[in-house]
């Protein structure tokens, strides 16, 4: 339906009617969306703040490519035997969409990347600019959001957000311990509390306008294109920093395994930690391949079960295997305490995907109770492993916990390769994000060929094996992540767009509180990745 333009003018400002309301329907052609009008009158609602983004702008694969981290609902038969793609988008849509898919077409016939999809991957068109006609633009969001039978349940949203935060710091917490003493657990609770409180800000930033869906688009909204742009790329590090430690986290735990493995060849030798790095690059290259990663995010969101099976694992040594918890230690060693704040920093940051899951929710109201019981959990998930780690193997504890665990026992070799099998489903969703926004760089189709997607994603993996071999000090290289990449994105940027976003909106209390946290961790920043930096230089000297 188009309105008269005059009669639109008269009562475009009082009311919607429904008709207006179905003007919205979004149809869609080959290569962008539009509407049946443009020339509606717009009346946004005066408690929006509509914020002006652009939708062309790098990287677009964002949204779709984090919302990976969110799927809880195993893939349907149906999903898993699409037969094409459309686009980018194909191989990040959330597992509970219903493609189309073949009568005739299988799981087990299809390849790992089709070249005819690759040849057509130009813009993700669930991300495509959308233009909205009349007062509905109020309504809806010039990004394509879940619709709300699709959504995350509370329970579900609760699940992602433990997903996000109890990763592979769990491993870590005991030696921060070692290195920053007992009343560096002090640490871990500020670093839970501060980390909690900066989630909320960007769901405050969130609120501000339906534009907002993901944390470059907040960035943007505070700060213009430099604002995405530098978000983007630290989040993008951040990730591929998470595949390297993935890396090193494999081949420390195989090499424990099997510590006399050993190859010469040509002249070169290779201990087991190389040999075992090269291996766990080998075994999830295929992975990275992969043209529909649905059954990996499913997979992935074992990554709770996980990380409570090793915790159990651990307390099962302690208490039945009889290894036993000594009191030693020291109450603080402020020579090291940049490593326990590095690590403990690290270990809560899950702020680039908690946008995705604020949007991903059926009722978004609902996120402050996602947020406190998720990191009430982890809190004490983490607290428990590095009083009962530290407790049972005292100032020998290295780097990840499961390297103290006496091989005799079957709990121990439980966590163990539990901790290998792990990265093998978070490797893949964790590397394609990066993929996907290098892909988008590419000047051209043409160079958007299978070879070439196949040849960028390979020298990605193969760049990260680099990384682990050069610096395969997994704690040093998590305290330098925490140091640098976990106070920008969890403490600095989020205190920093929520003054612009909401400026004039906030009171006195609002603004010193963001702009202290936002001070404290500058000051973290610079003394954790100084003392990072000169730790892997003195340990790669």
């Amino acid at each position: 339906m188009k309105l008269d333009d005059d009669l639109g003018r008269e009562r475009g400002d009082d009311f919607q009617t429904d008709d207006e309301e179905n003007e919205a329907e979004l149809v869609y052609g080959d290569e962008e969306y539009y509407t049946e009008s443009e020339d509606t009158v717009s009346s946004p609602s005066p408690s929006v703040n509509n914020i002006d983004l652009n939708d062309s702008t790098w990287p677009q694969s964002y949204r779709q490519s984090i919302s990976r981290f969110t799927t809880v609902a195993p893939p349907s038969l149906k999903f898993l035997r699409k037969t094409s793609l459309t686009g980018i988008s194909s191989f990040f849509s959330t597992a509970q969409e219903t493609p189309e898919a073949s009568e005739h077409d299988s799981l087990l016939s299809k390849p790992l990347i089709s070249e005819t999809s690759i040849d057509k991957e130009e813009v993700p068109t669930s991300i495509l600019p959308v233009k909205i006609s009349g007062s509905a633009c109020s309504k809806f969001s010039a990004r394509k959001s879940p619709p709300p039978q699709e959504r995350c349940s509370l329970a579900q949203a609760v699940v992602n957000g433990i997903n996000v935060l109890c990763g592979i710091g769990l491993l870590t917490t005991p030696y921060a311990v070692k290195e920053g003493g007992w009343f560096s657990l002090i640490i871990l609770v500020m670093m839970g509390l501060l980390s909690c409180y900066t989630a909320f800000l960007l769901k405050r930033c969130l609120e501000s306008s339906p534009e907002l869906q993901t944390y470059p688009d907040i960035g943007e909204a505070a700060f213009g294109l430099a604002g995405r742009f530098g978000i983007a790329i630290v989040l993008y590090i951040e990730l591929y920093a998470s595949c390297v430690e993935y890396i090193i986290m494999m081949s420390d735990n195989l090499a424990s395994l099997y510590p006399d493995t050993q190859i010469r060849f040509a002249g070169t030798y290779l201990g087991s930690r190389q040999v075992f790095s090269i291996t766990a690059t080998l075994i999830v290259l295929p992975t990275v391949w992969l043209r529909n990663l649905s059954l990996l995010s499913y997979l992935s969101g074992g990554g709770v079960v996980a990380s409570i099976l090793v915790a159990l694992c651990l307390l099962w040594v302690g208490v039945v295997d009889q290894v036993g918890f000594h009191p030693c230690g020291t109450a603080l060693d402020l020579a090291n305490i940049s490593v326990s704040i590095g690590i403990f920093g690290y270990s809560f940051s899950g702020h680039p995907v908690f946008p995705n899951i604020y949007t991903s929710m059926k009722e978004p109201s609902q996120f402050p109770s996602v947020l406190i019981a998720s990191f009430v959990f982890c809190f004490f998930m983490y607290i428990g492993v590095a009083i009962c780690g530290f407790l049972m193997f005292g100032d020998s504890v290295k780097s990840q916990f499961t390297l103290n665990m006496p091989r005799e026992y079957v709990a121990s070799n439980i966590a163990i390769w539990t901790v290998v099998a792990n990265p093998l489903t978070k490797y893949a969703l964790t590397l394609t994000p990066i993929s996907l926004s290098l892909e988008e760089l590419l000047p051209s189709a043409q160079l958007r060929s299978f070879s070439v997607v196949l040849l960028v994603r390979t020298i990605l993996v193969f760049s990260t094996l680099v990384v682990a071999l050069t610096v395969p000090f997994f704690a040093s290289v998590m305290a330098l992540m925490g140091s640098l990449l976990t106070m920008l994105v969890t403490f600095i940027f989020p205190c920093a767009c929520y003054l612009r976003i909401l400026k004039g909106k906030l009171t006195k209390l609002q603004i010193a509180n963001s702009i202290i946290i936002l001070s404290v961790a500058l000051v973290c920043l610079c003394i954790g990745t100084y003392s990072a930096v000169i730790r892997i230089s003195e340990n790669i000297a």
